[in-house]
């Protein structure tokens, strides 16, 4: 069995990661420990790498193949560097690479965490065995994991994915920094700040609804599968921008499948009959007649299991120059 291990970098905890692959490439979680993200990177470093060292002392009777490392962008994953996402502030240009190669003897590989949640669902999840698909992450934010002809596809300087800023809509609620976007519609915090702004226009309005309090898209779903009017017009928008989006992706990709995490996996009863109606309606019709959209196939899974397949991906892509363990 492949013993792979990942570390899971996020802005308020870091996650290390111990994996199984058996010969029929199915893979099992068989060790985690998670802990607060410090503020000082040299700090977490020491921390992840010191978890995962007793975590594989506990497991002798397995040897460690390779580490892959699943983090927001922006990255530079040729040289291993994490570039300052927003939600690690301090994480300027911090080499991931080399003190794990130099402590564990392995290959070792970082990914955005969209690119590393397509290589987990294309490995071990609803997109195995297809060579053109997306994997949306439409959670906290929107962004996009591409594997194309085959292999992930993550452009000149790692930027491609980045679907969350395409702008939709002249206005509207605002994610990755622009009014009317992907991610202002089709995220967590999107659609809180859109429900919000409904809400005070419908009570401005002198009209009821039981979205109040602390209103986030958890709530609005609720209020909406409990039959909530506003809450309901809600999410017929997100549906409605959510199939505009992705008509421009199959234009333009032309994907197999199109595999969507977190919210729309939580909620597609509420975003697949709007979605595919406006799908269907923008796509170019041989696009569309030739993709299938689905919910994630590793479901909460899909976090740990995304380290996991950078790890894996990092194993099956072995460079020849010495030394050189990311791709």
């Amino acid at each position: 069995m492949n013993l792979l291990a990942g570390l899971d970098i996020g802005g308020t905890k870091c996650a290390v990661v111990l994996g199984v692959e058996d010969r029929n490439q199915h893979v099992e979680v068989i060790a985690r420990r998670s802990f607060p993200t410090p503020d000082s990177p040299g700090l977490a470093i020491d921390r992840m790498m010191q978890n995962l060292e007793d975590m594989i002392a506990a497991r002798n009777d397995l040897n460690l193949l390779s580490i892959g490392i699943s983090c927001g962008g922006p990255l530079d994953s040729r040289k291993g560097l994490i570039l300052s996402p927003p939600n690690l502030p301090n994480w300027d240009r911090i080499d991931m690479i080399t003190p794990l190669q130099e402590r564990f003897h392995v290959p070792a590989a970082i990914q955005n965490d969209a690119n590393a949640c397509a290589l987990a669902e294309w490995k071990w999840g609803a997109g195995k065995g297809y060579k053109n698909l997306i994997f949306l992450t439409f959670g906290t934010g929107m962004g996009a994991g591409l594997i194309l002809d085959g292999r992930l596809y993550s452009g000149t300087n790692d930027m491609a994915g980045e679907v969350g800023h395409i702008r939709l809509e002249d206005e509207g609620p605002e994610g990755f920094g622009k009014a009317g976007s992907f991610e202002g519609f089709c995220s967590g915090g999107g659609i809180a700040r859109f429900a919000q702004y409904k809400v005070k226009q419908h009570l401005t309005q002198g009209e009821s609804t039981s979205l109040c309090g602390d209103i986030t898209a958890k709530s609005v779903a609720e209020a909406a599968l409990a039959g909530d009017d506003l809450a309901c017009e809600i999410f017929e928008v997100v549906g409605q921008k959510l199939g505009k989006g992705l008509a421009i992706l199959l234009d333009i990709l032309n994907p197999e499948r199109v595999i969507i995490g977190s919210i729309y996996s939580r909620q597609e009863d509420l975003l697949k009959p709007t979605m595919l109606k406006e799908l269907k309606k923008e796509a170019l019709s041989h696009a569309y007649q030739v993709c299938t959209i689905v919910p994630s196939g590793l479901g909460e899974k899909v976090g740990d299991l995304a380290s996991l397949s950078v790890a894996k991906h990092a194993l099956d892509n072995i460079p020849n120059k010495k030394g050189e363990g990311h791709v």
